[in-house]
């Protein structure tokens, strides 16, 4: 998608840098930040833009060097695959006629619900997120942009964060989501435009509500032992490893031991071929809250990851999840997913599936209630556990099954340690 350069007189004609297929079915976007400026001279594979696209944040280099003559479309504007994003050409040049400059949308930083809070990076962990230019005015103020908190879009370091890092200033609050107030018959209302993630995940839902047919599948467990299990191994494992570790491993393993031995739940559908996927691989997604909406990283390979393994991946990928700073491969490929609703409360929920997939796994509040043991009424720690799954493969019977064995090895933990 891009037009490309030729020379004359020994100068490089200017050439437009199309939004490009970026493949995964994806054909729009939306442009999150310039990291260039009209002026700027850039090398070939330098990052561009960031656009925002229905499964992460992904930078765009150039793919030529020269200077930026135009940039055809503004911060948080919509783009198609094929719209034209940058020219660039020699300094001074001409921009093509057959490109009329795109108009500035109106200032409003306040307006852009972007701008939520989201957790930055651990310090020392990974690079901060920031801008070449921004890291370029850190290094000439002697500003360490791992100590800088910052106060853009995903916890990005601004220009303005830097300088008041280096002036000793505390950092900006991120800006909150606001938008513009207006009155209707019954009283006022703040209109605050949609996300473009938001948007995605609705149209995500619907499809899935009006593909698949719904069904649930609750049951409950007895995880006493389990936790107990948990406890004891969790301070060695931190001590050992430095990883934080979390019960989720264990119940990922106790799902892909489940699937194992129910392969239609770890399938897709090819209704073109009238065939069914059986997936020989257990690439389990996992769904994180973020502050900007739900987002599935996947897990690959999961039934060959030992637990420690594991619980560093989810952590790892969960906090660039927050951040958006996942990659589309990362996102992508799943076989079946896991949802953990528990630390929010409630009793149970009924999650969407994630379609193309045929099935999804809730975990839900781990409380102390009473319960028969051997006749006698004793405190348990118990939970429920749901499998939502699309009834136009499988059967409410291998539905219940699935779920009784999955409650089974998590109720029996040395049935669970034996499998791994």
């Amino acid at each position: 998608m891009v037009s490309p350069p030729a020379k004359t007189k020994g100068f490089m004609m200017a050439f437009v840098f199309n939004f490009p297929d970026v493949g995964e079915g994806i054909h729009e976007g939306r442009v999150v930040e310039w990291l260039v400026a009209e002026g700027d001279t850039v090398v070939e594979d330098q990052a561009l833009v960031k656009v925002e696209t229905d499964k992460a944040v992904v930078e765009l280099p150039s793919p030529h060097s020269g200077t930026v003559l135009r940039l055809h479309a503004a911060a948080d504007a919509d783009i198609l695959v094929g719209d034209p994003l940058v020219t660039i050409g020699e300094a001074g040049e001409k921009v093509p006629e057959d490109f009329a400059p795109v108009a500035e949308a109106a200032p409003a930083p306040a307006l852009q619900p972007a701008e939520i809070e989201a957790p930055g990076p651990a310090v020392g962990s990974r690079r901060p997120l920031a801008t070449p230019r921004t890291r370029s005015l850190a290094r000439k103020l002697g500003v360490d942009l791992k100590s800088v908190q910052g106060s853009g879009s995903g916890g990005r370091i601004t220009d303005e964060d830097v300088e008041r890092a280096a002036e000793g200033g505390s950092p900006a609050a991120p800006t909150p989501p606001v938008g513009t107030v207006a009155a209707t018959a019954d009283g006022e209302v703040e209109r605050v435009p949609i996300t473009h993630l938001r948007k995605i995940i609705a149209g995500a839902m619907r499809t899935a509500k009006h593909t698949a047919a719904h069904v649930t599948h609750v049951d409950e467990a007895d995880v006493t032992d389990l936790v107990a299990h948990y406890r004891r191994a969790k301070p060695v494992i931190e001590e050992r490893t430095g990883v934080r570790f979390t019960l989720l491993p264990l119940f990922i393993k106790a799902l892909v031991a489940t699937l194992q031995k129910h392969p239609i739940f770890n399938a897709s559908v090819d209704e073109e071929r009238g065939e069914i996927l059986y997936k020989k691989y257990y690439n389990i997604g996992v769904a994180v809250d973020t502050p900007e909406g739900l987002i599935v990283p996947v897990i690959r390979d999961a039934d060959r990851k030992d637990m420690v393994e594991l619980a560093a991946e989810v952590a790892d990928k969960a906090e660039r999840a927050r951040n958006r700073q996942l990659g589309l491969d990362e996102l992508k490929g799943g076989s079946c997913t896991i949802t953990n609703i528990g630390p929010l409360g409630g009793v149970f929920a009924t999650p969407i599936i994630n379609v193309p997939e045929l099935a999804i796994v809730g975990l839900h509040a781990i409380k102390e209630r009473p319960a028969v043991v051997d006749g006698e009424i004793v405190i348990r720690k118990m939970m429920y556990l749901s499998v939502s799954f699309d009834h136009r493969y499988i059967d409410g019977a291998e539905g219940a099954r699935f779920m009784s064995d999955m409650v089974r090895l998590v109720s029996e933990p040395m049935l669970l340690i034996a499998r791994l």
